[in-house]
């Protein structure tokens, strides 16, 4: 019996940068396993006020260098992925006795001028009274600054990195617990525990990077058995959703008096996300969820700003994850570096490990890079860098073209109503057509489960993208969750679960 392939690498973790790692390293022409423990996203990365921003209060921190890379990526991710991420405007009301206008003038000029903005229009001044921006807020707030950013569908990105790992010969294993990672000179020997079948295996690779995110250092402790570890800080953001507050396009950053900010943002064509807080958190990141203290914050700074106040009553979901920041010692949480860290160690003939602490959605693709670079270094060359000019699958059009998309769309499948064309298109770009396959009616996609949603898509993601169970699918990959009821809820999880196991294989 042949013994099983050592792989060039082993990427520990489902999160934006473990794919986004997976996906830079297989392109390139390494050998790749990536095991997730539970859903990809499922912690951090399906947890983000969901912005492809530079971070424009970061400047405040003197975080230049982190600041211009991500306004360098606002662009580069957008071409790379129009279906999922698409420029906002946000504004930005004046509130005397906070920050003065000169301060954040100076803020916009420089977010305007340092990171290459070539297709994001500039800032521009608005007048509150006269300006629609102006209509939901207090009449206190007279000006505005309105400038670009980004939005994203963040658990889709990482589900899409995945993907298109996996497409150029990346093995992912989600539900995949690393049981521990011992060196055996230079190979790694990685013990697995698949969590829904109990079933172990094992797995050789040359390097190991460990993307844990919130459990970077419990992978340094429990699993590679390393001792007195203590590299990242847990910070703890929190998210409200509320029936639409507002029917502009636009979003609001809000500046509250304690120093701190919040966003107010359309989602989901129907709701208001309301977020996020900033706070150290000392437990368990599995049990994360949002504490009563954070939710009278939130409700408190955006009723600041809102003509009708934000009340607890209005809270349709919440959400909650943990961020691992890397720990400098900031004193506060909120003052804590967003900038990621990559530490390698391995000399002597000793099997490589190389760590990521900290790091932001908008910088995964240059944390990959970065990474690349690392790995690399132990292992040779083998490819040049190459994401930054190519497509996410599904993102095969023009940044400018997701309207045009959306009507060829419509024009291939006739019976799809507009909603549904437009939000196809949305989660899927031009892969909605191996979704919907030669379907000629709504009756071709199989089984109801509520809203929009048919058997078809839900097949399409357990084939193809992972999805096990009625969570993966609802507050994951589609957001359908917002609208199903409970019982359409259970009803699609016991439909999940009695799948044929042809239908829930492996996507390898």
């Amino acid at each position: 019996m042949d013994a099983p392939p050592i792989h060039d690498i082993f990427v520990i973790g489902g999160g934006i940068n473990g794919c986004g790692i997976a996906r830079d390293a297989v392109g390139r022409g390494f050998s790749v396993f990536l095991a997730e423990m539970n859903d990809l996203a499922s912690g951090t990365s399906s947890g983000s006020t969901k912005l492809i921003h530079g971070g424009l209060r970061y400047l405040e921190f003197y975080e230049f260098r982190l600041v211009r890379e991500a306004l360098m990526e606002r662009e580069i991710l957008w071409r790379n992925a129009p279906h999922i991420i698409w420029p906002m405007r946000f504004v930005l009301p004046y509130a005397k006795g906070l920050r003065p206008a000169w301060l954040i003038r100076l803020g916009l000029f420089l977010y305007d001028h340092i990171g290459g903005r070539k297709l994001l229009p500039a800032t521009r001044t608005l007048d509150m009274a006269n300006d629609p921006a102006g209509r939901p807020l207090k009449p206190l707030f007279r000006k505005a600054f309105e400038y670009s950013d980004g939005w994203v569908n963040d658990a889709r990105l990482v589900a899409l990195n995945a993907r298109d790992a996996a497409d150029r010969g990346a093995v992912i294993r989600t539900r995949t617990k690393v049981v521990s990672a011992r060196r055996e000179g230079d190979v790694w020997r990685v013990s697995l525990k698949n969590t829904a079948t109990g079933e172990t295996e094992e797995v050789k690779a040359r390097l190991l990077v460990n993307a844990a995110g919130p459990w970077v250092d419990h992978v340094l402790t429990d699993t590679v058995g390393m001792n007195d570890v203590h590299n990242v800080r847990l910070v703890q953001g929190s998210h409200i959703v509320i029936h639409k507050k507002f029917d502009d396009p636009r979003a609001y950053f809000f500046q509250n008096r304690d120093g701190r900010i919040i966003f107010a943002i359309p989602y989901e064509e129907e709701f208001t996300l309301i977020g996020t807080t900033d706070r150290d958190y000392p437990g368990d990141p599995h049990d994360v969820k949002i504490s009563d203290v954070e939710i009278d914050y939130l409700c408190a700074a955006a009723s600041e700003y809102f003509a009708e106040p934000v009340k607890r009553s209005d809270i349709v979901w919440t959400y909650s994850a943990v961020r691992p920041l890397y720990d400098d010692g900031a004193s506060k949480a909120q003052e804590a570096t967003r900038d990621y860290v990559l530490k390698g160690e391995g000399s002597g003939g000793a099997a490589p490990i190389v760590n990521a602490f900290g790091g932001k959605i908008t910088t995964y693709r240059r944390l990959s890079e970065s990474m690349l670079e690392k790995i690399e270094g132990f292992l040779g060359k083998r490819g040049e860098p190459w994401t930054a000019t190519a497509p996410l699958p599904g993102g095969d059009f023009p940044a400018t073209g997701f309207d045009a998309e959306v009507t060829k769309l419509k024009t291939a499948y006739p019976f799809l109503d507009a909603r549904l064309a437009r939000r196809l298109t949305r989660l899927y770009g031009t892969r909605a057509r191996s979704l919907l396959g030669s379907a000629k009616s709504n009756a071709d996609l199989g089984r109801g489960f509520g809203e929009d949603l048919y058997e078809a898509e839900v097949r399409y993601l357990a084939e193809n993208e992972w999805a096990v169970t009625a969570d993966d699918v609802l507050w994951r990959r589609t957001k359908r969750g917002l609208h199903l009821s409970r019982e359409q809820a259970a009803a699609l999880d016991d439909f999940m679960r009695g799948m044929s196991s042809q239908h829930i294989a492996a996507v390898e």
